[in-house]
């Protein structure tokens, strides 16, 4: 029976999809290999094998003979990622290509010193100097034809610098390769940039963590947290891992996890996340998640994954770079033979233009310039806490057309508050105060609201003498010193006593507002109206509006009642559909689905199968299971103004990935132009590829300084 081993394994030199697939072809090629996953991303490669017909040695070879280097994974790091492992491995002027860069400068400087010594010996310094250099690109070459990969661009820039040897134009093919290391070198190190910006993240994670053990705290290695382990962390410090507070107050800067700029206040049974710096007070803190599984490394993995799945642009772009690279080098076998065999013209001259079209048809460029934007838009999104789980769901967000929020939760803050009190006798406050005396140990959430209403305001709450009587969904009675005093409905207030008509008239208004009304009595008396509402989040308005200024729709779906899904609708600017039932909802998606792309905002929760169904799922959550699990993007900062920020991210990112193709394709089709009349040398074409790769990387870098406030404009990228 076969028996198959796992092999894992880094690969440097990786910069973009074709690399991947270069390597994918080659070792599916090799007998009893199977399982290849190859990640230019994480720079990582995993598959099976069985030992019987491969061993890892031949595999290990093979990637060589490709032009990369295999490295055997470190031990386990906090948190795992390849962009840690990536910047701790030495500088980029350590690597294979930098080697490479300075062996063929050296031979070319070396060629140019010759010429200028003794003139007779010129070409044949040049033509060493190419041959030498050009012997490590020829072999890649050979390996890709043999594995898979006939039209590489080792293959076209081998065949053009061959050509140009034969021509006799030695000087201009040695310069040639020597600027097609330089670009090489040039990828792999933008390549580094983009995955430093997710690597940034991870740096944010302490390495060491203060433990308590035995009545002592001492200093331990983070990787060696356990579920259950007490630490302290003192202000300033940042936390080391995911934990819950068990002693101390402290306001704690959780920047670094959700992109809020605001200190959050933690007290006693309150979460904190790694990576969040505590300002002033210490706090002990229970930890509830390991260092591999905490936020930040979840995060980390996450958006790694993303980077590694294809967005629908990029998908394309890999289908037409396949047939483009062969059409590439029709077209230049064309230009080669029909000037000469058709108009009579000179034969050399036209292998010249057609060598330089094939320099210039290098797809490089093209190929990476979906995915070096769609890495760059996503680094950046976790920077601010928007986590998008993939190119798909980030390209499909820039072109929604609407885009559908849950109510509770997610445009309100999910519990109610006390939003006004009516006093018939006596202030507001003492009506306040009475309310929360008879509400004082209910787990009901108007009670709390109420509760919790009188302790903002610092008020004085009668003592009860003896438990309060609840009547389930009609009111709650207690006996206080001066009485028995209930908060009810205003019908429980109607079947006790006379309402006064001014008092109808503004509960009724109140009603109106989409607000939940309960009456104060003392006795037989009517003493105050206080309203409750799960009131919109603060930027809920702002958000809207400024999603509206996008040219997007927006609209409520909710399963509260009408009368309070219009309150709410109509104070925020927005459309609601109420009374929905779970499968209401996924039918009123699907009918905005039908119109065009649609986004459904919810809590991740009872949301769920509305945010599957939608075009792209967003939930709501700050640094939760849910929101790291749930959907295709969650927003950490747990503010509706997260949306909006996520819509100028994927439209900036679009923008980026055209300005990307059209810098490709433009550069490609000017200098093809200037080829075909002779204007083109080719050093000038391999240096327009080089740039062109040059120029797109660039380009996709600036997403990293995407900054996600209200003040972005899309229309800047």
């Amino acid at each position: 029976m076969m028996t198959e081993t796992p092999l894992k394994l880094r690969i440097e030199g990786m910069d973009c999809g074709a690399c991947a697939l270069k390597i994918e072809n080659a070792l599916k090629r090799l007998p009893g290999v199977s399982d290849v996953n190859v990640n230019y991303g994480l720079q990582s490669l995993t598959l099976a094998f069985d030992e019987d017909r491969t061993s890892s040695q031949a595999i290990e070879h093979k990637i060589r003979a490709l032009g990369y280097a295999p490295v055997a994974p470190s031990g386990a790091s906090l948190p795992q990622s390849s962009a840690r492992g990536k910047l701790n491995d030495g500088s980029w002027w350590r690597s294979r290509k930098a080697r490479l860069v300075i062996g063929t400068g050296a031979l070319l400087l070396a060629a140019f010193v010759t010429s200028r010594i003794n003139p007779a010996l010129s070409q044949w310094a040049y033509l060493v100097a190419a041959i030498v250099s050009l012997v490590p690109f020829v072999r890649r070459a050979a390996a890709g034809v043999l594995s898979g990969t006939p039209f590489s661009i080792e293959t076209l820039m081998s065949i053009a610098a061959i050509g140009a040897l034969l021509i006799g134009a030695v000087e201009e093919a040695a310069v040639v390769i020597f600027l097609f290391a330089v670009g090489e070198l040039l990828e792999t190190v933008a390549a580094g940039r983009a995955r430093a910006g997710i690597a940034a993240l991870i740096d944010l994670v302490p390495r060491v963590a203060l433990r308590e053990q035995d009545g002592a705290t001492a200093n331990v290695p983070v990787e060696d947290l356990r579920v259950g382990d007490v630490v302290v962390v003192r202000p300033g410090d940042r936390v080391p891992s995911d934990g819950a507070v068990i002693e101390g107050t402290s306001e704690v800067n959780e920047a670094p996890v959700t992109g809020e700029s605001m200190p959050v206040l933690k007290e006693v049974g309150a979460t904190v996340y790694a990576g969040s710096i505590n300002a002033h007070g210490g706090l002990r803190v229970r930890i509830t998640r390991t260092a591999a599984d905490n936020t930040i490394a979840r995060i980390v993995h996450m958006v790694e994954e993303a980077q590694a799945s294809k967005a629908p642009t990029a998908r394309f772009i890999d289908r037409f770079s396949a047939g483009y690279t062969p059409a590439a080098m029709l077209a230049a076998v064309l230009i080669v033979a029909i000037p000469p065999l058709a108009l009579g013209q000179d034969w050399s001259t036209w292998i010249y233009r057609g060598l330089a079209t094939l320099l210039i048809a290098c797809p490089c460029a093209l190929v990476i310039s979906t995915p070096a934007a769609i890495a760059s838009g996503l680094a950046a999104g976790a920077r601010h806490g928007l986590l998008v789980k993939g190119g798909a769901a980030l390209e499909t967000l820039g072109k929604v057309k609407t885009i559908a929020f849950d109510k509770t939760g997610t445009l309100t803050l999910g519990q109610p508050q006390v939003t006004d009190i009516v006093a018939v006798e006596g202030t507001e406050d003492a009506v306040l105060a009475k309310a929360a005396a008879v509400e004082r140990d209910s787990s009901h959430p108007l009670g709390l609201a109420i509760t919790q209403a009188a302790e903002a305001r610092r008020l004085a709450v009668p003592a009860s003498f003896g438990g309060g009587i609840a009547v389930p969904g009609k009111a709650v009675t207690t006996r206080l010193k001066d009485g028995f005093a209930s908060v009810g409905s205003p019908r429980f207030a109607a079947e006790r006593v006379d309402v006064p008509v001014d008092v109808a008239e503004r509960i009724a208004a109140l009603e109106d507002d989409g607000k939940t009304v309960v009456v104060v009595l003392h006795g037989k008396r009517i003493v105050g109206v206080i309203a409750l509402r799960d009131e919109p989040r603060e930027d809920a308005k702002a958000s809207v509006a400024a999603l509206a200024a996008l040219g997007i729709n927006t609209v409520m779906l909710t399963g509260d009642n009408r009368r309070t899904a219009d309150a709410i609708a109509g104070a925020l600017g927005l459309h609601a559909q109420a009374e929905l039932l779970p499968d209401a909802k996924l039918q009123a998606i699907a009918a905005i689905k039908a119109s065009g792309p649609v986004a459904m905002i919810g809590d991740g929760i009872n949301d769920a199968p509305a945010l599957a169904v939608a075009s792209v799922g967003v939930s709501m959550g700050g640094g939760t299971d849910v929101a790291l699990e749930t959907a295709d993007a969650a927003l950490l900062k747990n503010r509706v103004l997260g949306v909006v920020e996520l819509i100028r991210l994927s439209r900036a990112t679009l923008a980026n990935i055209w300005q990307n193709i059209g810098l490709a394709l433009g550069l490609k089709g000017v200098f093809l132009g200037t080829t075909l009349f002779g204007v083109t040398t080719l050093w000038m074409a391999i240096l327009a590829d080089t740039g062109a790769t040059v120029l797109v990387t660039a380009n996709a870098l600036r997403l990293l300084g995407f900054r996600g406030g209200r003040d972005v404009d899309a229309r800047r990228w």
